[in-house]
C-alpha cells in the first residue's frame, strides 16, 4: 500500500510518501508570508498548496495514480471520536467553512480530496485536534455558559501512545496511560483503555507553555479584559501567541531559554523550573482521573527534546508511574499509518456528522 500524506501549517506543507509502514520520503516546503497573506481565508489556499504539492512529486518522479490512497491532517471540527475518517462532501464543506476557527490543519483535508477526487482515490483524515472523547464529569467547568472543551494534540498523542503499547507488547485498548504533548501548546490527557477521556485545551487551560499562558487566575483576566489597556485581539494575543516562555522571558524557543539559564540567567531557571511544575501539577491531576491506575506516564513533543525538562518533570511525577520520553511528533507516521489500517481492513473508516 502507497500512501501520501499532508500536513498543512500556516506557511508551509510537509509532505510524505509511506510504503506500508516505511516512509520512503518526508518533505517540507516553506510558503512565503506574502503570498499567504493573499488569501481571504485559510480554505481558500487549497489550489496555491495543491499546485506546489504537484510539482513536488513531478519533481520526485511520482504521479498520483500509484498511491492506494491520500490523508490529511484533520482541522477544527465538530466534537468527533478519535480515529480514521473518510473525507466526503460535508466534511470538505465543514473543514472550509471551519465551525471550530480557522486553522491551517483545515486545509489538509480539503486538498486531500481535490488531489483523490481527481482520480478516484479513497482520502481520509486521521485524530483531528477536535477529538473529544471526554466523559461527562470532564466537560464541568464551574458554569454551564463555559463548558470545557476538548482541543488537543490528538494526533501526536495517540500516535506515541499506540507506539508505547507496541513496545510494551500489549494494545493501546489495553492499558492506561497518561500523555504529554510539550510544545507550542501544551496538552495532557489521561488515556482509558484507548480513550482520551479528559484533557486539558491545549489553546486556554494546562501548564503555560513556549508561547501559551495556559490557565490564568479568573477573576484578574477579567479585570485585564476591562481595564481598557487591550482590545479583545489584544488579550487573545497575549494568551495564545504571547504568553508562558515568550511573556517572561522574550523567547519561545526552550532551547534559548535553557541556554541563558545554563549560563546563569536565574529568572530563565525560575521559567523553566515553573513550567515543569506546571506539567507535572497537570499530570498528577490527571492520574486521579484514572484513580491512580497508570501504567506509563509518556512525554513528547519538541521540548521532551530537553533532557533538563523531561528529568524535572520526572523527578517529580515517576512515584505515579514510569515514564517513557519519545521526543517531537509523530504526525506524518501518525497519518500513513491511520490510513493504512482502514486500507488493510485493521480499522472501518469513519464518517463525519456535521
Amino acid at each position: 500500500m502507497r500512501i501520501l500524506a499532508i500536513n498543512p501549517g500556516s506557511t508551509s506543507t510537509k509532505v510524505a510518501v509511506y510504503e506500508n509502514e516505511i516512509c520512503l520520503w518526508n518533505q517540507g516546503i516553506e510558503h512565503p508570508n506574502q503570498e499567504i497573506k493573499g488569501f481571504a481565508c485559510v480554505g481558500d489556499q487549497y489550489k496555491y498548496r495543491i499546485a506546489i504539492i504537484l510539482k513536488m512529486l513531478e519533481d520526485k518522479g511520482m504521479q498520483l495514480e500509484e498511491f492506494d490512497g491520500i490523508v490529511g491532517r484533520g482541522g477544527l471540527l465538530n466534537p468527533l471520536v478519535g480515529g480514521t475518517y473518510l473525507v466526503d462532501d460535508d466534511l470538505v464543506h465543514s473543514l472550509y467553512n471551519a465551525p471550530g476557527g480557522e486553522h491551517a490543519s483545515n486545509l489538509g483535508g480539503i486538498i486531500a480530496f481535490h488531489l483523490g477526487r481527481s482520480i478516484n482515490l479513497p482520502v481520509y483524515i486521521v485524530d483531528p485536534i477536535s477529538v473529544d472523547e471526554m466523559e461527562p464529569l470532564a466537560r464541568l467547568s464551574g458554569h454551564p455558559e463555559l463548558p470545557r472543551l476538548s482541543l488537543s494534540h490528538a494526533l501526536n498523542m495517540k500516535a506515541v501512545a499506540r507506539e508505547v503499547a507496541r513496545e510494551l507488547g500489549k494494545a493501546y485498548q489495553d492499558l492506561n496511560l497518561i500523555v504529554a504533548h510539550l510544545g507550542g501548546g501544551i496538552s495532557i490527557a489521561p488515556h482509558c483503555k484507548g480513550k482520551m477521556i479528559d484533557v486539558n485545551n491545549a489553546n486556554s487551560e494546562g501548564p503555560f507553555s513556549s508561547e501559551r499562558c495556559g490557565t490564568l487566575p479568573a477573576y484578574q483576566l477579567v479585570k485585564l479584559c476591562y481595564s481598557g489597556k487591550y482590545s479583545e485581539k489584544e488579550v487573545l494575543t497575549k494568551i495564545h501567541k504571547e504568553g508562558g516562555l515568550f511573556a517572561y522571558l522574550g523567547t519561545n524557543d526552550g532551547r534559548v531559554a535553557e541556554k541563558r539559564m545554563n549560563a546563569g540567567d536565574m529568572q530563565a531557571k525560575l521559567v523553566l523550573d515553573g513550567l515543569c511544575y506546571q506539567v507535572a501539577k497537570e499530570i498528577g491531576a490527571m492520574a486521579t482521573v484514572l484513580a491512580g491506575k497508570v501504567d506509563r506516564i509518556v512525554l513528547t513533543g519538541g521540548l521532551a527534546h530537553s533532557e533538563y525538562i523531561t528529568g524535572e518533570i520526572t523527578r517529580r511525577v515517576s512515584f505515579i508511574a514510569p515514564v517513557v520520553v519519545v521526543p517531537g511528533e509523530r504526525e506524518m507516521e501518525a497519518l500513513a499509518l491511520g490510513a493504512l489500517r482502514v486500507l488493510k481492513g485493521e480499522e472501518k473508516a469513519l464518517t463525519y456528522e456535521a
